[in-house]
């Protein structure tokens, strides 16, 4: 199985280098990663991106973003917002 996160960028650089092209440095919940710009050209300072093997996707909202993340929370059996609960299998 193959996994997308998704991240915002927090900025663009024309790199020039092979088929790399445009790269970008991106926020994911506090971790910074570069990031591959050649299949989303119109990606910008700001816009939030799926992220796979070092490469972004496909640019997304805010809103698509988020929900991303809480599913990627609920699947992980993390905490959910506010709640103090786990949404994920019980353990034993």
């Amino acid at each position: 199985m193959c996994l997308a996160v998704p991240g915002r960028i927090l900025s663009v650089r024309e790199s020039g280098e092979g088929a790399i092209g445009r790269t970008a440095t991106v926020d994911f919940q506090g971790s910074r990663v570069e990031a591959s710009l050649a299949m989303t050209p119109e990606a910008a300072e700001g816009d939030w991106i799926l992220v796979h093997a070092g490469f972004a996707l496909t640019v997304l909202d805010e809103k698509e973003a988020l929900e991303t993340y809480d599913s990627l929370r609920v699947a992980l059996g993390e905490e959910t917002e506010g709640t103090g609960e786990t949404s994920g299998p019980a353990e034993a």
